[in-house]
């Protein structure tokens, strides 16, 4: 079955800037004109007095993300009017264009043209005029069709003497008749469809898996309208009962927009949590969460999450789960003004099975890095205050404590550049927290007040060499730019007026796969300030090249560790080695990598390592190997060696498969496998999944389910699936 060409999709604006910057170009975005295929009989005339382009035998014009290729192209440079002819393919942000004739305006975006054929997903037309004004921000054509079937012989079509489409908003069509196939099926006048409506619709994912049985899951979404919508679940577990509840979306404009959702089931097999005691029969999980644009740079957001046990979102909300092991339900106000911000959070425990620090509320207000007056000085600085309650798990023998606390921090620094090119940034700074006297069982520490100096400088320069002759088609190279960044970041804080032991601890240190921040105000873990004379040293390079217009790195490297002048007991004199590293010698080809070693055991504590290969949209594959050595901070049993895979495959324009799996290489066990078939149903989509986990403690689970989407209205994102292939299995 011959496909219409899809509507490529990316952010013109993100990437323009991006490319922008890299090249620090101040100008505005030039028109760019070259040969399709660059050789002595394919030129582009330049006519420098009328400020006039023209170009044959295939031309392509970029304007920062529009794409227009054309057999016969005329370009204005100060207008931006373009004449094409001749296999024309026009690519914008929003669909994609093609047909014999065009005239476009890259600055305006008008476009008129004769017969056509136009991808603005997820809707495809042909006809005989097409034009585009920015005034209304419509298309409209004569004599057209339009369909939500990717096929050149859609099942189903409309047929109208008049076609009008604003992308996201709405289709009109005139003297519209709908076709099924070849027949006509219905007659209007005028047709007018909502795309910012969607249809209300049955959802259903048929399916087995060992822990539930045979299972459905079904929604019935309903759309009330632009600013409310909803579904109603009702699921079938055949060993686990039935459950659902409603979901409402709602959208009160200024006063903002939110969700809620209500889930309950009666578990008839619930089982045992970790530490061995049984489930709870009656289960449900409560969601809600609003935010609002107060006014202008004021907003406000609500989140709650409760449930009924720690397992709830692990045994029916895999994808949530895997997402989010422990959400968090929160309060928070933010006002921000250009050099300032204040910032209200409270954040209670609703959920006594997961451990919390409670917020009854944390006022901060932070001051940004500012000039002060004329002078060569600049100011940063945090302010926050408290009331703070540490609240274990129900099942930890730790006891909660609180307290209040405030905390006061303010930073001077003096921005240099010396001979043009290092740049030198001396800071000195202090700060000073008051706690109250502690409550509860779990800590009995009296009112105290603690102080902290700091100070260090950043030193820091950028080099940079062009080779502009650098060129390779193999490698898909077009001139070469190398960039060094090295950087060292001394950090001084003699010891604090009182060490961590001697205070409540609320916002502490967590342990990060990653260095923690070293300076303040981005160390932000107010209760573990320590003594610290460091030196960060880190070096940046970065290999550039021009691909289709814009930049690419070929090679971006960073390299970074601490050098401990003074280090406390518990630390080591070097940190670790850390290196982050990708490789895209092809646009297609990429090679990621992330290490941790070891400098003072010369060990290797951390490695993740990627390989993706996408040449087309036929086939891609993708290889990784996630090392961990284990680590008492992360918990018993923290080391992994995980080899994990994953191969896509498109069979032909219906038909496609995709494969993944996960092998833990210390034992030798296939922790997870996936194997998924798709099948294209023209307007629909179809995924037919088989998972197998091996959770070694118990009997493995096999999982079978069938989803189905359609492609006017998906599911969930184009290729959601691939991080979150729980999706496929209802999730």
């Amino acid at each position: 079955m011959k496909k219409l060409h899809r509507v490529s999709r990316f952010s013109a604006g993100l990437l323009a800037s991006f490319a922008s910057t890299l090249l620090h170009a101040q100008q505005p975005e030039r028109i760019v004109i070259e040969p399709l295929h660059p050789g002595p009989a394919n030129q582009i005339i330049h006519y420098f007095d009328r400020g006039v382009s023209v170009g044959a035998n295939g031309v392509v014009v970029r304007y920062g993300a529009t794409l227009l290729i054309a057999d016969e192209v005329s370009v204005d440079e100060q207008s931006g009017e373009a004449v094409a002819q001749g296999n024309v393919s026009l690519q914008q942000d929003r669909g994609l264009w093609r047909g014999e004739r065009l005239r476009y305006n890259f600055r305006t975006r008008e476009m008129s043209a004769d017969r056509f054929r136009v991808g603005l997903a997820p809707f495809f037309a042909a006809g005989e005029s097409f034009s585009a004004s920015q005034t209304n921000q419509a298309y409209t054509a004569r004599n057209a069709f339009v369909t939500s079937d990717d096929s050149a012989d859609p099942a189903y079509r409309i047929r109208a003497k008049r076609l009008m489409i604003i992308p996201g908003k709405r289709i009109e069509a005139e003297q519209a008749t709908v076709y099924a196939g070849d027949v006509p099926a219905g007659y209007f006048p005028f047709f007018s469809r909502n795309l910012e409506l969607h249809p209300n619709a049955f959802v259903f994912t048929p399916g087995y898996r060992s822990l539930y049985g045979p299972y459905l899951l079904s929604s019935y979404r309903w759309y009330w309208s632009t600013n409310l919508s909803g579904a109603l679940n009702l699921d079938y577990r055949q060993k686990r009962g039935l459950g659902g509840g409603p979901e409402l979306s709602y959208d009160l404009g200024r006063l903002g927009k939110g969700s809620g959702s209500v889930y309950y089931t009666h578990d008839s097999e619930g089982g045992l949590d970790p530490g061995g005691t049984p489930i709870r029969d009656d289960r449900h999980r409560i969601q809600f969460s609003h935010s609002a644009v107060i006014r202008t740079n004021l907003t406000a957001r609500i989140v709650a999450n409760k449930q009924s046990d720690a397992q709830m979102i692990r045994d029916f909300f895999e994808a949530d789960y895997r997402e989010d092991l422990q959400p968090k339900s929160f309060l928070e106000i933010n006002q921000l003004w250009p050099n300032f911000s204040l910032n209200v959070l409270a954040q209670p425990q609703l959920n006594d099975f997961f451990q919390t620090v409670e917020r009854l509320p944390d006022l901060k207000l932070s001051a940004f890095r500012q000039q002060l007056g004329v002078s060569p000085f600049y100011y940063e600085g945090e302010n926050s205050a408290g009331y703070f309650r540490f609240r274990p798990a129900e099942s930890s023998v730790t006891n909660d404590y609180a307290a209040w606390r405030a905390d006061s921090f303010h930073q001077i620094l003096l921005p240099q550049t010396f001979f043009g090119w290092l740049n030198v940034t001396p800071r000195v700074g202090g700060r000073f927290t008051q706690y109250g006297e502690t409550e509860g069982e779990g800590s009995a520490f009296d009112a105290r007040n603690r102080t902290v100096f700091n100070t260090g400088a950043e030193f820091s320069f950028k080099a940079s060499r062009v080779w502009d002759g650098a060129r390779s088609r193999l490698w898909d190279v077009d001139g070469l730019r190398h960039i060094v960044q090295p950087s060292i970041n001394y950090a001084f804080v003699p010891s604090p007026s009182r060490a961590p032991r001697e205070l409540p601890q609320f916002d502490t240190e967590i342990p990060s796969l990653r260095l923690l921040p070293i300076d303040f105000p981005d160390y932000n873990s107010i209760d573990s300030i320590d003594s610290q004379n460091v030196l960060r040293l880190s070096l940046r390079n970065k290999i550039q090249t021009k691909r289709r217009g814009e930049i690419d790195n070929l090679v971006d490297w960073a390299l970074y560790t601490d050098w401990r002048l003074d280090p406390r007991p518990d630390q080591n004199t070097f940190a670790e080695m850390f290196s982050d590293f990708d490789l895209k010698p092809l646009s297609w080809l990429i090679l990621s990598s992330e290490i941790r070693f070891d400098v003072e055991d010369a060990r290797l504590n951390f490695a993740n390592h990627s390989v993706t290969v996408a040449p087309s949209d036929t086939w891609s594959a993708s290889l990784g190997h996630w090392y961990f050595r284990e680590d008492p901070r992360f918990g018993p049993d923290s080391e992994n060696n995980l080899i994990r895979s994953t191969l896509y495959y498109k069979l032909n324009e219906n038909w496609a498969a995709r494969v993944t799996h996960h092998f833990e290489a210390r034992d030798g066990v296939m922790e997870e496998q996936y194997y998924t078939i798709y099948r294209d149903l023209r307007s629909w989509t179809a995924a037919l999944t088989f998972r197998i986990r091996d959770h070694r403690t118990r009997e493995k689970d096999y999982t079978v389910a069938v989803t189905f989407s359609l492609k006017a209205f998906p599911r969930f994102g184009l290729g959601k699936d691939r991080a979150k292939h729980s999706l496929l299995l209802g999730g």
